[in-house]
């Protein structure tokens, strides 16, 4: 078996590197010569990341395990020696890894300098020939030179830049960014909302030899030291003067840094090496080529040029490191699945919102874009506080990526509107959101085969659907996505009947973004899809029911954690597989479905294995008013719940309130309570509340697969989940342990060895 070292030329032919058929080793270049060194109200700063929480699926510190080898089919289940979901948790991979003779490049490095051996397939999209960042730019600036690429509003003024106008611009930064600096394989880090500027920033780093480095909008100032020094970031481009001070606080603690550079906003206090947006372009205005093109020459498609940070939630976070292949690859085989058209036939047109320092923001927005020549236009920093869908209503797109809480945000605005709409109206909605669902189903179930559509769909597509889509601004998106966070069957079921079918994509920063994605030719409800074309998925330790840990194969695992030897061994196993830490099953028809998180897995005092999230979702669908429930009982006796109440958000702090949203006012007035304010049901204030809460949970309990699965005990909080308070990451995923630390009071409470009868003042059930 042989593997594909890459030069810097573009390759005549493809070596072929399959997923190991048995007695093969995962090889380490880590010694081979290198030194280590909302919408409306809502306000996620998103897109599986916190940093903070990484894609779907993100990769925590995970245990996984690994025993058989995967045999070379796309989809392999490796026989479980023992059958029990605890049995797939504490399973065993080697942790002993054979190193490459001295510089051989092995499948995985945790050194920046490094370069990996790909993993090649020997036909199809897998053995496509690898290229750099810069020959896949050059390439779409051949075909799409004059189509317009970015586009972004000053004021009331529409901007834009062309590709070649585009790729000019990122030429000039990457001069000025080593004019300030830059060394090889150092860092540059990029804190702002999305904008020209961030895209700019982090392709001309790419040219200019560095790595390019989001950091997350929210992070405090010390978490954004950790990333700078761990990059050994020579410069970092901030938004605006806010995001300024943050780096300021801690610039003494980053001995790495030489410039910072604002590009919005005028600068408030000028200050050695601190530059505003124009004077930094203008240093590398005059500066000649020869510089600049001897670093893009020496690049090669096998070396790192992008670092994604995961969470930190249980440990400091880590660098992913994604080589120019990771990148060029995957949006190659993302683009040729989900069937994107290039600029020459039809433009596809995409809406820049969710965080840049996330990987699925960074591939749908800049690379997967650029691959098809498509035109990318910058939302407003207010996207997630109400301005989304103006820039939806203007833009039109034809493709949009949306984070769950963003589609429950426009669920629960359009059930408000449409509750004071007149009995007709509402009849008309109910009658036309039936047809849809069922006509959208019976299509799913046929694979996406054509077939006759009944003249009931016909009339509700004119009467309702067409105008709910225009009213969206998704009136000719043919692509909508959901990823980064778990959606609920509800809200997939509600847009699948107002016919905007929510296509589920699955992935993790570790596999540069997506690795399965549905599409309208194969899509199943609540299924993430297959795999994009050239990947592999094998189950690791599937129990009976063929749950097992989802593991990846592919151009898109990355190279390594920067500077973290172990962790990247943790994250793959001795054959070179990306285990993702989630579990899941497919159907007889190839289809991935995700049924949990091995570290989110419950596991009761008596040692039963309780998922969280699906018995999270049939309480939330049971009862519409709750916004948020964590269920708690990793080892306890019983099962208890934290729940809170739908408020309003803050518009400029994203503060959750104390007012009930209009939906939960309304909820509130069909149960017969007065109820106006969260304050007014917390902590059991509101008996008429208290109770229909109960009724839900039991309606919950009565499906139970056994005693162990019942809510046995539940409050509701004072306030909301959120963004802010740090019980949520960007993609608006539970931070669990923070949840747990935060509420440990009232969890203590449910377990304390005393009478707790029902009443109604006291609606928790005895133990």
């Amino acid at each position: 078996m042989q593997l594909t070292v890459c030069e810097p030329t573009a390759m005549s032919e493809a070596v072929v590197m399959e997923p190991p058929r048995g007695g093969g080793f995962l090889k380490s270049s880590c010694s081979a010569g290198h030194s280590a060194d909302s919408l409306d109200d809502g306000t996620v700063d998103i897109a599986n990341e916190s940093s903070e929480e990484e894609s779907t699926g993100e990769r925590e510190e995970e245990i996984g395990a690994h025993d058989e080898v995967a045999s070379s089919t796309k989809t392999t289940a490796v026989p479980a020696e023992q059958t029990s979901n605890t049995q797939a948790v504490s399973a065993r991979r080697p942790n002993s890894l054979p190193v490459p003779a001295a510089g051989e490049p092995g499948l995985w490095t945790s050194q920046g300098d490094a370069e990996v051996k790909l993993r090649m397939g020997d036909s199809g999209l897998a053995a496509e020939t690898p290229l750099t960042v810069n020959q896949m730019f050059t390439s779409a600036v051949e075909r799409f030179g004059d189509f317009p690429a970015l586009n972004w509003k000053e004021g009331e003024q529409q901007k834009s830049l062309n590709y070649k106008e585009y790729y000019q611009t990122c030429r000039t930064a990457a001069k000025s960014f080593l004019k300030l600096g830059l060394q090889r394989y150092h860092g540059v880090g990029i804190l702002g909302f999305n904008s020209a500027e961030w895209f700019i920033s982090d392709i001309a780093a790419i040219l200019a030899g560095g790595f390019a480095v989001g950091i997350y909008t929210t992070n405090s100032p010390e978490a954004c030291q950790y990333v700078a020094e761990n990059c050994k970031a020579n410069i970092i481009v901030v938004e605006n003067h806010k995001q300024l001070q943050k780096i300021l606080q801690v610039e003494d603690r980053l001995p790495h840094l030489k410039a910072i550079i604002q590009y919005k906003d005028a600068l408030k206090e000028k200050r050695p090496n601190l530059y505003t947006w124009a004077e930094f372009m203008e240093l590398g205005r005059d500066e000649p080529d020869a510089p600049i093109d001897a670093i893009i020459s020496s690049q090669k498609p096998n070396q790192c040029c992008t670092l994604i940070y995961t969470s930190g939630t249980t440990g400091q976070p880590k660098g992913v490191m994604l080589s120019h292949d990771n990148i060029t690859w995957t949006a190659l085989s993302t683009s040729r699945h989900v069937r994107l058209t290039d600029a020459t036939q039809a433009q596809e047109l995409v809406v820049s919102y969710l965080p840049l320092s996330h990987v699925a923001a960074q591939m749908v927005d800049i690379w997967v874009t650029m691959k098809v020549g498509g035109a990318t236009y910058f939302a407003q920093p207010d996207a997630l506080k109400g301005s989304l869908v103006n820039t939806l209503k203007e833009v039109r797109p034809t493709a949009f990526m949306g984070v769950p809480r963003v589609w429950e945000k426009m669920q629960e605005k359009m059930k408000s509107v449409g509750a004071k709409s007149s009995t007709v109206r509402r009849k008309l909605a109910a009658w036309a959101k039936d047809v849809g669902l069922q006509t959208n189903l019976t299509k799913m179930n046929q694979s996406g085969a054509a077939g006759r559509t009944p003249l009931s769909y016909q009339l509700a597509k004119k009467l309702v659907f067409k105008k709910v889509r225009k009213a969206l601004g998704l009136d000719r998106c043919t692509k909508c996505y959901t990823g980064a966070a778990p959606i609920t069957k509800d809200t997939l079921e509600f847009f699948l009947s107002l016919d905007v079918p929510l296509y589920e994509l699955y992935g993790m920063s570790e596999s540069t973004g997506p690795h399965t994605v549905s599409v309208p030719e194969a899509f199943k409800l609540t299924s993430c899809g297959k795999e994009i074309p050239g990947c592999k998925t094998k189950l690791h330790n599937p129990d009976e029911e063929g749950n097992g840990e989802i593991c990846f194969w592919g151009r898109h695992v990355f190279m390594g954690y920067l500077n973290m030897a172990d962790k990247t061994e943790e994250a793959l196993d001795a054959e070179g597989w990306l285990h993702s830490g989630d579990l899941g099953k497919h159907d007889k028809n190839g289809f991935l479905f995700i049924t949990g998180r091995i570290k989110e897995l419950i596991i009761t005092a008596g040692g039963e294995n309780i998922p969280p999230v699906p018995i999270e979702d049939a309480v939330k669908e049971a009862v519409p008013l709750i916004s948020n429930a964590m269920l708690i009982g990793d080892k306890r006796k019983f099962l208890s719940m934290l729940l809170t109440i739908k408020c309003q958000v803050n518009a400029e702090s994203g503060d959750p309130e104390d007012e009930l949203t209009p939906e939960a006012v309304e909820l509130c007035r069909k149960l017969g309570s007065n109820a106006t304010r969260v304050s007014e049901i917390a902590g059991g204030r509101d008996r008429s509340i208290q109770a229909a809460i109960q009724e839900g949970i039991n309606r919950v309990n009565e499906k139970a697969s056994s005693n162990a699965q019942r809510i046995q005990k539940w409050i509701v909080l004072d306030r909301d989940f959120s963004l802010t308070g740090g019980e949520l990451g960007p993609t608006m995923k539970l931070k669990r342990p923070v949840v747990v630390k935060m509420y440990k009071e009232q969890i203590e409470n449910f377990y304390k060895e005393l009478a707790t009868p029902t009443t109604p003042d006291n609606p928790l059930p005895p133990k």
